[in-house]
């Protein structure tokens, strides 16, 4: 049984930090130089009382809102994220209680960043060809602002909070293709939030930088510019197209930079590639249907997304309009 993408929503919290608000913290860093080396201009952050799981149910909330979905169709919930309010109950169904998913749903959720969006596509579409499932609800959320140390004006300047939800269905504008995925964990160390989990406890030191988001930016440069070239190529022969076939490309926005890199290397012609984060940020696993949304109703015959990133982890999926 064929998947399909069905309907994206997304929701943005209401606070936003431009550049000029980054510049005056850190005076060095005027907002032209950020603009150069990220390709951002303003990004959206919680506020302290806002959470991951907020997030989720106001994404849900808007997509009932636009499409009319009937949330008693939905029998199986995703929530990728790696910022979860709780270390346990899984978020997921406390979501399923808040929106008021049938309790025959299925709640799960998926620990992956910027290929997350791909990884949970790929449940969905296993979900729903095994014939169990016929309504997936796939969320994405998270919240890295949460984890950013306040001295750290690359990733204050890069990351963005976002939430979006996604429903795939038996039916929909997109058939989901073939997948191409990938891991190499040897590139853990590079992206990481060190402690937290049960090996390093945080220690509430705001002063102990392993309390908060690290990335090793060159070597997540080199881990893509190998890996995401040969994966675009990988994923056009599983899905039996020529690169020229695809509408569009579009990958996860990690920065602008990187992103014109790949496009450059990979052949893409510049009005097939979709770049559209500079008033969004990294939105991590969120990133791709966020891009994605203003999209979604064009008349695209293919669509490729590529996501990357933590972890090592990678995806690619080619949807065919229905």
């Amino acid at each position: 049984m064929s998947s399909y993408i069905k309907s994206i929503s997304t929701y943005l919290p209401a606070k936003s930090i431009t550049n000029e608000d980054i510049a005056q913290k850190f005076p060095e860093w005027d907002s032209d130089k950020i603009f150069s080396k990220i390709g951002v201009k303003k990004r959206n952050i919680v506020d302290d009382n806002e959470t991951v799981i907020d997030m989720a149910v106001k994404s849900v909330e808007n997509l009932v809102k636009e499409t009319k979905l009937d949330l008693t169709t939905i029998d199986y919930l995703i929530l990728c994220t790696q910022s979860p309010d709780f270390k346990l109950p899984t978020a997921a169904c406390v979501i399923q209680d808040r929106i008021g998913l049938s309790k025959s749903c299925a709640a799960i959720d998926i620990n992956q960043g910027c290929s997350g969006y791909i990884y949970g596509l790929s449940l969905a579409d296993a979900l729903i060809s095994s014939g169990n499932f016929k309504n997936i609800l796939l969320i994405t959320s998270e919240t890295y602002s949460k984890n950013i140390h306040k001295t750290d004006k690359g990733n204050i300047s890069l990351f963005g909070d976002a939430a979006t939800a996604t429903l795939i269905s038996t039916e929909g504008k997109y058939k989901i293709g073939k997948f191409n995925l990938g891991t190499d964990g040897s590139g853990w160390e590079n992206l990481i939030i060190k402690n937290g989990g049960s090996k390093y406890i945080n220690d509430n030191d705001i002063n102990n930088m392993d309390n908060y988001l690290y990335m090793n930016g060159s070597a997540i440069f080199d881990f893509t510019s190998k890996n995401i070239p040969p994966l675009v190529n990988e994923n056009l022969e599983k899905n039996l197209i020529n690169k020229e076939d695809i509408s569009l490309f579009v990958f996860h926005q990690a920065n602008t930079f990187m992103l014109s890199f790949l496009r450059k290397r990979i052949g893409i012609e510049e009005d097939k590639f979709l770049i559209n984060m500079e008033n969004y940020g990294n939105t991590v696993s969120s990133s791709i249907p966020l891009a994605f949304k203003d999209s979604f109703y064009n008349n695209l015959d293919k669509v490729m997304f590529v996501g990357f990133g933590v972890g090592y982890s990678w995806g690619a999926v080619t949807l065919f309009k229905n």
